[in-house]
């Protein structure tokens, strides 16, 4: 039996892929070939095909490859193809990002004014819009991988998509690298490194894209909290820092909001932090959320992102309005007010989502799909 994962660019050390590698080498030990289709990859991997068409712009980057990945799927080359990418007739589809159509929706009512024009002439989001739509009703699809009951719903409610294609398999969280005995290792030194008081209550945000990930309104909702001495951290990039670290300054919580760009390692910041909160626009399954969770840590997010499914509202967590920083600003006060007590449920809420148990499912999944060789 041969298999194939496409997708753009390979990263196996990195976020919810690395485990679906470490899965497939199950396969691999049960005489299965796996093949990685891709146009760049990092890290050291066995099995990889190089797919890298000439290219002018994203569209013209994405039509590309998806059409040789097409060609590779009729010659009958794998009997079975999975497709981190929105390729119409992969076999197999990893909605790892959630619908793209849904995102675009939220984003452009947030905007408001004329930012559903602009995303209607966009020749980009027009074309993922239409090969998602094709990759989900096309008849070789057989079965969609979902990082959260949210993207699964979605799917089925937007594309009828039938209820048994669709497997709900959460990302897994490493439990014996993100834990609660962090704060101990790190809560002095980061607040020493960042000015802050060790009596202070902090806030993290993991993520990169300030707009979808909602740190405008998390910098208006620390403007807004009752706890004036709180701290907020945010670990990410984005190409309008300077328009966040404004707004910052603008709300009078400059001396407050510590922008640290993108890190390699996290733990720190999640040991320092009494709370996590993300009012993201869209997430389907944010793997910081399961990490801060696994830290001890309390969450704040939004109905729209997928971690909102894992939380009970005042045991691990609160779910506010995306764009909502007053209520934003209650959740975190509150929460700050008993932040330690709530720690232990916190971290219980991914005590079945680790990584081996990710691997497990998912190999059991691919198991379903591939049969045995004889």
């Amino acid at each position: 039996m041969k298999i194939a994962i496409a997708r753009q660019k390979y990263t196996p050390y990195g976020g919810a892929e690395r485990f679906v590698a470490r899965a497939l080498e199950g396969l691999r030990a049960n005489g299965v070939e796996v093949t990685i289709i891709a146009r760049e990859w990092e890290g050291d991997a066995v099995g990889m095909l190089r797919v890298d068409p000439f290219y002018l712009g994203r569209t013209w980057r994405d039509v590309g490859f998806a059409h040789h990945v097409q060609r590779i799927i009729a010659e009958g080359r794998f009997d079975l193809v999975q497709s981190h990418e929105r390729i119409p007739g992969c076999h197999v589809y990893r909605a790892g990002d959630g619908v793209h159509a849904t995102w675009l929706e939220l984003r452009d009512a947030a905007r408001g004014g004329l930012a559903r024009l602009l995303t209607d002439r966009s020749p980009w989001h027009s074309y993922v819009k239409e090969a998602e739509a094709a990759m989900f009703r096309h008849p070789d699809l057989r079965a969609v991988i979902c990082n959260s009951r949210m993207v699964r719903d979605d799917i089925a409610r937007r594309f009828g998509v039938a209820a048994e294609k669709l497997q709900v398999i959460h990302n897994g969280v490493d439990l014996d690298c993100f834990h609660p005995g962090l704060r101990d290792e790190h809560r002095g030194r980061v607040c020493a490194g960042l000015g802050i008081s060790v009596a202070a209550p902090i806030i993290l945000c993991v993520g990169s894209g300030f707009e979808r990930k909602g740190i405008p309104t998390l910098l208006r909702a620390l403007a807004a909290m009752a706890r004036q001495d709180a701290h907020l951290i945010v670990v990410g990039k984005d190409r309008r820092l300077d328009a966040a670290a404004k707004l910052a300054a603008q709300l009078g919580v400059a001396d407050r909001a510590h922008f640290l760009g993108g890190l390699p390692d996290v733990r720190p910041y999640y040991g320092a932090a009494d709370v996590f909160c993300l009012p993201t626009l869209y997430d389907p399954m944010p793997n910081a959320a399961l990490e801060a969770f696994a830290c001890g840590l309390p969450v704040v997010t939004s109905p729209t992102c997928g971690a909102a499914e894992l939380i009970e509202p005042g045991r691990n967590g609160l779910v506010c309005p995306a764009l909502d920083a007053v209520a934003t600003a209650r959740a975190l006060d509150g929460l700050l007010a008993d932040a330690a007590g709530l720690s232990s449920s916190a971290r219980n809420t991914v005590a079945s989502l680790s990584s081996t148990a990710m691997v497990a499912r998912l190999a059991d999944f691919y198991r379903q799909l591939v049969p045995p060789v004889a």
